[in-house]
């Protein structure tokens, strides 16, 4: 229509109006700079490790909520719980992973079929009898000693995994939305070597096509971390798909996750133990609800705020934890003991980024202290007194290793950084570390680190873009100092449902000449108060009103930019930088319990919380 218009005028008015029209020779100018702009610039959040009634652990223990219902719950849709509750969040997720257990995947809905392969076996149909009978002890009993036993009861019987492993592909293919919600295909690897949780969850950057090729890898197949590492290569060979796999829950791990040597031996980590490392597990889930995992007041006495939901008695089994397992368990830690096997090896095996995620067992991805759904179906909102004193943790054990239902955490959510809502570019952030974790909250994060930034850097309008042109962002190397210390730029906006922003700090750990590492802590911003030798001056205070279960946003502030320049820089020393965020007190979980069901706080339970938030670290080489 539009060339028809200009051949009448033309026509109607003479060639000069026509000429008018003809596009000028050589480049034109664009109308809007905004399309040629490519890097991130949003921030998406979602869950990466959500159970649902494929998981057996979930599905025995009464979960009824298929992959379905959990990226409707996701997606912001109104679902009802196993247990009968109407359920939502305030604001939708933008993307989920259903990462179901691998090992004898879909056995409660097999069950609920009357699967006749599966009720003519001895494991099957034992199964079967304890669940009829409401007896869900029994049944846990029966699903954890055959798994302990390493042996697959179904191994035997063609093709019973396939049409389930299809089934949730197919429901990640259904509400998959390209630009506005991603339903990425995922599974959990649940190797529990020696009774150990060395647990990863495996994600794909494609589709059902390419998923539906083989099953997803399980400790029946091996415990060994670096099996699975070769299974994910195999797959990428074949297919020509994308992998990543990510660690969780090390504080479970009786100090086997970031270990000195290669699992279920003596023999130390070596160069290539460490770029399969690095290549295969970009990321790790350092927040959840079974324990935050970023830091340890044993190992990091001087952080005033590294002792935050803790879980540090022992494992999900009776075993007590011991005091040299716990610096092979920690993020931080592990941070640190990577800058020495660069040095050592030429390879670092623990340059991972950070995020968070709820490994919620109820099919409802929640994250925030006012709308805890528990871990697992038997927790759910109640005023019955399992909500809080089931034993979670330490299954099995004495007093001393016991964790209990209201210890576990309402963390957490992983942040990406990209340019889109796709299965595409949210797992090419994730592989290049440009991600952050939350303990539930939506607060936003940026980081930039570079040689050239100015204070003044800190307000522009271009602050992205000048990030980028100028530095790296979160998951990022810093280029060669010439001697120069690395300067950045952070902004943080508080959740705009959320609290206000207490501090901003950056921590550092680097390695030393005698090959020994070191920490630091420095607050770089503090929500109405000055910063003072790298401390805030005094503690933000706390408005919750614990009997209300409420807060005020009276204190704090809702926006925290920071310019810093690392006062301590050695060229000559590696180093990493992260940021942590924390918003003020708000009331806990059990409070916003306590408030509504009229029940009484276990003794010892904390009344209030310091939600928080960790990028992924800066790393330096000199």
């Amino acid at each position: 229509m539009r060339s028809l218009l200009i051949i009448a005028l033309g026509l109607v008015c003479g060639t000069t109006v026509y000429a008018q029209d003809t596009p000028p020779v050589g480049p034109a100018e664009t109308y809007s700079p905004y399309p040629e702009q490519n890097f991130p610039n949003q921030v998406f959040f979602g869950d990466t490790h959500l159970h649902t009634t494929y998981s057996a652990d979930a599905g025995l223990f009464g979960n009824t909520l298929g992959p379905d219902e959990a990226y409707r719950f996701a997606k912001g849709e109104t679902v009802t719980s196993s247990t009968g509750l109407r359920a939502r969040l305030a604001r939708p997720l933008d993307f989920l992973v259903v990462a179901d257990h691998a090992e004898n995947i879909g056995t409660a809905p097999l069950l609920a079929a009357r699967d006749p392969r599966l009720l003519e076996t001895e494991y099957g149909s034992s199964l079967l009898e304890a669940l009829d009978a409401d007896d869900l002890p029994r049944a846990w009993e029966i699903f954890s000693v055959t798994k302990a036993s390493g042996e697959d009861p179904l191994a035997d019987i063609p093709g019973i995994y396939d049409s389930v492993w299809q089934e949730m592909t197919a429901a990640a293919e259904r509400h998959n939305q390209p630009g506005g919600f991603t339903a990425f295909i995922g599974f959990e690897w649940s190797s529990t070597f020696d009774r150990s949780n060395l647990h990863r969850n495996v994600i794909y950057r494609g589709g059902k096509e390419n998923a539906d090729t083989r099953l997803p890898f399980s400790q029946y197949d091996s415990a060994n971390p670096e099996d699975l590492w070769d299974w994910m290569e195999a797959y990428e060979a074949d297919t020509g798909d994308k992998l990543l796999a990510i660690p969780h829950n090390g504080n479970l791990s009786n100090g086997l996750m970031f270990d000195s040597v290669k699992l279920g031996s003596d023999e130390p980590l070596d160069a290539a133990y460490a770029e399969r490392r690095a290549r295969w597990e970009p990321l790790y889930e350092v927040t959840q609800m079974k324990g935050d995992g970023e830091a340890h007041p044993m190992l990091s006495p001087d952080d005033a705020f590294a002792d935050f939901e803790t879980w540090d008695k022992g494992q999900l089994g009776p075993n007590p934890k011991t005091p040299e397992m716990i610096p092979n368990e920690y993020a931080r830690e592990a941070l640190k003991r990577g800058l020495a096997y660069r040095t050592e090896l030429g390879i670092n095996p623990f340059k991972f980024g950070m995020i968070g995620s709820t490994d919620s067992h109820t099919s409802l991805a929640t994250s925030r202290e006012d709308n805890h759904f528990g871990k697992v179906v038997a927790l759910e909102p109640t005023a019955d007194p399992i909500r809080f004193e089931e034993v979670v943790g330490g299954v099995g054990g004495d007093e001393s290793v016991a964790q209990y239902a209201w210890q576990t955490s309402a963390s957490g959510l992983a942040a990406v950084w990209a340019r889109e809502n796709t299965r595409e570019a949210l797992f090419d952030a994730m592989m290049r570390k440009e991600v952050y974790a939350t303990t539930g909250t939506r607060l936003r994060v940026r980081v930039f680190a570079g040689y050239e930034f100015e204070e003044s850097d800190l307000p522009r309008s271009d602050f992205a873009a000048h990030g980028y042109a100028n530095g790296v962002p979160m998951g990022g190397d810093l280029g060669k100092s010439e001697g120069r210390a690395p300067r950045f730029l952070v902004r943080a906006l508080r959740d705009p449902d959320g609290a206000n922003l207490d501090r901003v700090q950056i921590i550092k750990g680097w390695l030393n000449a005698d090959g020994s590492t070191s920490e630091q802590v420095y607050d770089i911003s503090c929500g109405g108060r000055e910063v003072i030798d790298g401390v805030c001056d005094g503690m933000v205070g706390n408005t919750v009103n614990a009997q209300e279960a409420t807060y005020t946003n009276d204190i704090g502030q809702a926006i925290l930019g920071g310019f810093w320049v690392d006062p301590d820089f050695d060229p000559a020393q590696s180093a990493f930088y992260y940021v942590r965020v924390l918003e003020i007190p708000t009331p806990r979980w059990t409070t916003y319990d306590r408030k509504f069901f009229g029940v009484e706080l276990p003794e010892g339970a904390p009344k209030a919380i310091q939600d928080r938030a960790y990028t992924s670290p800066i790393w330096y080489a000199p």
